[in-house]
């Protein structure tokens, strides 16, 4: 097997989870977030993309149900010992096989927690499961459960989201040595992939966001390169990603000359992020961190060009997206607690001017406020 963290530690996690679900009422739970298995397990795959399940029962006993290209993915990446296959063919219905198998296990009649949100589970099987398990058993949504646990991390975790941080500032040097007039965005891109494989890191869960000139303004990734202009605006957010686990990092570069507009935006990002970092401590909620970035905006009379969104917890996760949950948003009343790991983002698109700025970084909270991982300076980048 190959696994990244100990067995002891798999067991403690499993440990909590048959705790948080004895205390929620569950006699089982249906894990359909590959990040869930992942954490449980070590269980490491794409293949969520099709149907499979992992089922936890109270006594922590686990089976999964996958197809059969994940069978020996999940002999080599997981602790699971129980691994069941539904077959590939026309009319395939691997909702009844799922049910088949909590027959086995003695849970007809019995309270089933479901991770219902997740891509993991697309709306169309998730209808399908509802129909198959309707009168067998009590459903209970339980998406949240894992994600809960998984929002504080071991410092065995820690150690892959630093190292994942070191990754991102390789890419974000990479980034800024081959920015220049002229440059082409996809080597700028290439660069920054390389100093995280090179680095022994992994594919992040979305794609890089990389846009210049009018695409500087925009916050995902979007097909199709340009070169850079004589004086031009390059916004780049991405991620180291280390195990799985990411440090996000966002910046906008500037080519030739800062207007005095992306200097104003900048001095107010910064403001916004050192603000937000402030009240980035345990007993604070993450809506009042929120607070502290809508505040500074506001008061600089850039409402209409911030975001209602500044930022997002931080872990192992899988694509479509790294974002991971919770979110920090006005009013957010999940409380900051030491060993979270959080990526603020500070996002200014003026489109009256055409002007972007945006800074971000990502952190760990501290018993006295934040670890921030990134080494690279708070600074304005004009090549």
């Amino acid at each position: 097997m190959t696994l990244h963290f100990a067995q002891d530690e798999y067991a403690r996690r499993l440990e909590r989870t048959c705790a948080a679900m004895a205390e929620a009422g569950l006699d089982a739970l249906l894990c359909f977030k590959q990040e869930s298995m992942y954490w449980l397990t070590g269980y490491d795959t794409f293949g969520y993309c099709f149907f499979q399940c992992l089922v936890v029962r109270a006594d922590g006993r686990m089976a999964l149900l996958t197809r059969a290209p994940d069978l020996r993915q999940a002999r080599f990446t997981s602790t699971i010992q129980d691994i069941r296959i539904w077959i590939d063919r026309e009319g395939a219905t691997p909702q009844q096989d799922l049910k088949e198998l909590l027959t086995e296990a003695g849970l007809e009649g019995k309270r089933l927690g479901i991770e219902w949100e997740t891509h993991g589970l697309t709306a169309a099987n998730g209808m399908k499961l509802a129909v198959t398990l309707d009168g067998f058993a009590t459903m209970v949504d339980a998406s949240h459960l894992i994600a809960r646990l998984r929002l504080v991390k071991s410092e065995a975790e820690l150690a892959y989201v630093r190292r994942a941080a070191e990754l991102g500032d390789a890419a974000l040097e990479a980034a800024i040595q081959h920015t220049w007039a002229g440059a082409d965005e996809g080597v700028i891109l290439a660069r920054m992939h390389d100093a995280i494989f090179e680095g022994g890191g992994d594919y992040p869960g979305n794609p890089f966001i990389i846009g210049s000139g009018p695409g500087a303004l925009l916050c995902r990734y979007y097909s199709g390169r340009r070169r850079l202009d004589a004086q031009d605006q390059l916004t780049l957010e991405f991620a180291g990603v280390y195990r799985q686990y990411h440090a996000c990092l966002m910046r906008t570069l500037l080519v030739g000359a800062a207007s005095d507009r992306h200097k104003e935006l900048f001095d107010a990002a910064v403001e916004a992020l050192r603000a937000c970092e402030d009240r980035l401590r345990p007993g604070r909620t993450m809506g009042e961190v929120f607070e502290a970035h809508a505040e500074v905006f506001d008061r600089r009379g850039l409402r209409e060009h911030r975001l209602n969104a500044c930022g997002y917890s931080l872990g192992a996760v899988y694509a479509p997206s790294w974002m991971d949950w919770p979110m920090f948003y006005a009013g957010n009343p999940v409380m900051i607690q030491p060993g979270m790991v959080f990526f603020l983002h500070m996002i200014l698109m003026d489109s009256d001017s055409g002007t972007a700025m945006c800074l971000g970084r990502t952190s760990i909270v501290g018993e006295a406020g934040p670890e921030i991982l990134s080494k690279a300076p708070l600074e304005l980048v004009v090549r």
